[in-house]
């Protein structure tokens, strides 16, 4: 039996783009071709917004499902598989430690770094929101146990603003494409957050779309943690070959995609 770690573009966001697009041709059509409002100004513009928006939304459509078929587990280019393996790789606990996941999504990357490090435990936290309805809990634990690592992964709900754990819980911290979709002026307070409950001498590895206009001068903020103590702090770019290629982050939309590595 294989695990089912869903698609980071669900399929219910496209079938829902492409209604949209359906129901804007339908009412592009009824009213160009229907006498409603007889040949007025009006009329003009309601046909050409209409049309305007139905090309719009079928090529977001479009976009969707090529960002599908790239993410998905089955598919030929996998990216997520090589993402979550890439970051998971960098995550090192130590025998008997405890590591976290924010935002654990369908569970897989709590579960990569648990087969890689046999010796730990490792916890996954996410809020499970309607937009991702398809992930659960239930979801994460189902995969877990068919990946052999059911007793030593734990997944609770939870909130990357304020996590319900004391400072200096957890061995390592790590996450993947979460921050950036949080809605915050101040997403390096997240990552604060995050690292408040790493112990001394543990380590991070995020993975996010680092941009400017998402999380402001990230250089700066690397300085920040090594002038607050941390060690062998570094920004990876991911988007030149060690995720993914330039052009792939480019029309995927995850230019700026980089991990954030370090020791506290």
């Amino acid at each position: 039996m294989k695990p089912n770690y869903k698609n980071w573009m669900p399929k219910g966001m496209i079938w829902g783009t492409l209604a949209g697009s359906i129901g804007c041709l339908v009412l592009t059509l009824l009213f160009g071709l229907s006498g409603w409002l007889a040949d007025s100004t009006l009329k003009t513009v309601l046909v050409v917004a209409f049309l305007v928006i139905t090309v719009a939304l079928a090529c977001v459509t479009l976009w969707m499902a090529l960002m599908h078929r790239a993410f998905s587990y089955d598919g030929k280019r996998q990216m997520s598989r090589s993402v979550i393996e890439g970051v998971a790789r960098r995550v090192v606990l130590p025998s008997g430690g405890r590591g976290l996941d924010v935002g654990c999504g369908s569970g897989a990357l709590a579960i990569a770094v648990a087969k890689c490090n046999p010796q730990a435990q490792v916890t996954g936290i996410d809020r499970w929101g309607a937009e991702y309805s398809s992930f659960s809990k239930t979801l994460c634990e189902e995969n877990a146990l068919i990946e052999g690592v059911g007793d030593r992964t734990s997944f609770a709900k939870g909130n990357a603003v304020q996590l319900d754990f004391p400072d200096e819980t957890f061995d390592a911290v790590f996450s993947n494409y979460v921050y950036h979709n949080i809605p915050s002026r101040n997403r390096q307070a997240i990552l604060l957050e995050t690292l408040r409950v790493l112990k001394k001498g543990g380590s991070f590895a995020i993975h996010d779309i680092f941009s400017r206009q998402k999380y402001g001068d990230m250089q700066a903020f690397v300085q920040q943690l090594i002038d607050m103590g941390y060690e062998h702090v570094e920004l990876i770019d991911t988007t030149d070959g060690l995720f993914m290629t330039h052009w792939e982050a480019t029309w995927m939309a995850l230019t700026g995609s980089a991990i954030l590595v370090g020791k506290k």
